[in-house]
């Protein structure tokens, strides 16, 4: 589990984006890395977004143009770079003349379209609602309207596979494994590192980067002689998912009466995702939860726009992350920047610790993130992840769906559903679960309704799942479609094979 010698350049501590950002750039920059995770991949934060990668319309009124266009550009590098797990969507912008002008709507997806580059993405336009297909699920009152274009991501998915590639890469990766203390010997860093058995190991490393995002604070505070700089205020998004409300492919952005926006976006298929809160936030880190107020306010915005009225009975899922921004206790959560802030403690071998970030610009993030640790790890190596696609992403020309044409092909037994379900989350990759098999059979036991041991066994192999929780609502989303006993009976499964997938 560690180097020879159990010495690293860099010890990345979090397993969520960033943490998984930073070790894949090192690595590639052929540095040594340790990425350790108190829990699974993308627990936490990482795997309770809204699921988009964005440019952040809503920044624009607060005027934080460069956020806007860094998220901009990213959102181009991160779509090329994982066509399977992030794709192109339409947003539709019912124009509620109470609330934000005409003409202020039109000026602000005006600068959208043209603060970065396009390549993927068309631009944006009015709409008639009367007439376009968007329109005909919403409450009569909303006739005007504007589509501008975003896109969607598999949150979870796209750390697990960031951290596929680092250690591709040479990283070494510890999962369920907590950093119990550093500290500084003999111009190094000295890290404790426990697994959830209570089996201790210790390692070396030259440098420390301390990703650990709500924990970003208590981890210098408790496990480092160094004292945290800022303690940030902890606000959680909370998102509830209903059956699908409508049958295209738009998801929409609503303006609410206090300022807000909040989204509905198709979701797994059968179901539509409705996000976001910002609520202050003084629980358990690691388990925040919807309240009902939370819910009642999300129904309440879909039921003032849509012509279907939601009610609590339609809620199947409920999820919330914590968002930990450098703001003060009397400023509005909604106009605070989501940009990431580095602090680096120089004192001895370096220490970095990131504060804040969104998912859009984890790449940017982890690159400055090495860029300023790199002298003092005598590294030179350039920047490199621009261009370089993620696990299962490298399609030509990033076009997915003929790349599913051409699995379904290639696999003419595997059904269409289950088809599309493994290309979209492993890519070109497919084949690696498939292997040789030539029939569903070849895919052996089906331990739950669409799902196989063959793809059980890879994901414990090959991308750290551990628990049917790993597997049912991080890796996949089956969780939604399965009946209430599934994550017992796969548990079960796990434990009688567990020798075998490791």
């Amino acid at each position: 589990m560690t180097d020879k010698d159990g010495t690293f350049d860099l010890l990345v501590v979090g397993g969520g984006i960033n943490g998984a950002g930073v070790a894949r750039d090192a690595a590639g920059r052929g540095l040594k890395v340790l990425l350790c995770e108190q829990h699974d991949l993308a627990a936490h934060t990482s795997s309770a977004s809204t699921k988009l990668i964005h440019g952040g319309l809503r920044y624009l009124e607060y005027y934080d143009f460069r956020l806007v266009r860094k998220s901009l550009h990213e959102r181009e590098i991160v779509i090329a770079a994982a066509p399977h797990i992030v794709w192109p969507l339409r947003f539709v912008l019912p124009h509620d003349r109470n609330l934000r002008p005409a003409w202020m709507m039109r000026a602000g997806l005006f600068l959208y379209d043209h603060l970065a580059r396009r390549r993927f993405l068309p631009g944006s336009r009015a709409v008639d609602l009367r007439s376009h297909p968007a329109g005909a699920v919403l409450d009569r009152r909303y006739t005007k309207g504007f589509v501008y274009s975003d896109a969607w991501v598999d949150d979870a998915r796209l750390v697990v596979l960031t951290v596929v590639d680092a250690r591709e890469r040479g990283a070494t990766v510890m999962t369920r494994t907590r950093c119990a203390s550093i500290r500084r010997e003999q111009g190094a860093w000295t890290a404790s590192l426990v697994r959830e058995d209570g089996v201790e190991s210790v390692i070396r490393a030259k440098a420390v980067v301390n990703a650990t995002g709500p924990w970003v604070a208590r981890f210098l505070d408790e496990a480092s002689p160094v004292r945290a700089g800022h303690h940030p205020r902890m606000i959680k998004g909370s998102h509830i998912v209903v059956p699908r409300i409508y049958d295209h492919e738009y998801a929409y952005i609503f303006q609410a009466p206090d300022g807000r926006f909040v989204f509905t976006l198709p979701f797994a298929g059968d179901y539509t995702l409705v996000g976001t809160t910002e609520r202050d936030y003084a629980g358990d880190l690691a388990t925040p939860a919807i309240d009902e107020a939370e819910v009642d306010y999300l129904l309440e915005m879909t039921n003032r726009y849509f012509q279907r009225g939601l009610a609590r009975g339609d809620v199947v899922w409920t999820f919330a992350g914590l968002r930990p921004l450098l703001a003060k206790s009397t400023d509005d959560p909604k106009s605070v920047t989501r940009d990431y802030v580095l602090e680096l403690d120089r004192k001895g071998p370096p220490l970095l610790s990131v504060y804040g970030g969104k998912i859009t610009t984890y790449r940017k993030l982890a690159e400055d993130v090495v860029d300023v640790l790199a002298p003092a790890l005598g590294n030179s190596q350039g920047h490199w992840t621009a261009s370089a696609p993620l696990p299962g992403g490298d399609m030509p020309g990033a076009d997915f769906e003929k790349f599913v044409a051409a699995a379904a092909r290639r696999y003419p037994w595997l059904p269409a559903t289950l088809l599309r379900r493994y290309a979209r989350a492993y890519g070109t990759r497919i084949e690696r679960l498939v292997g040789a098999a030539g029939a569903l059979a070849g895919l052996g036991e089906e331990i739950l309704p669409g799902l196989y041991a063959a793809e059980v066994r890879h994901l414990c192999r090959d991308e750290w799942a551990v628990t049917a929780e790993d597997i049912l609502w991080r890796r996949s989303k089956l969780g939604l479609r399965l009946p209430p006993g599934a994550a017992p009976t796969l548990d079960a499964w796990l434990s009688a094979h567990r020798s075998p997938l490791t």
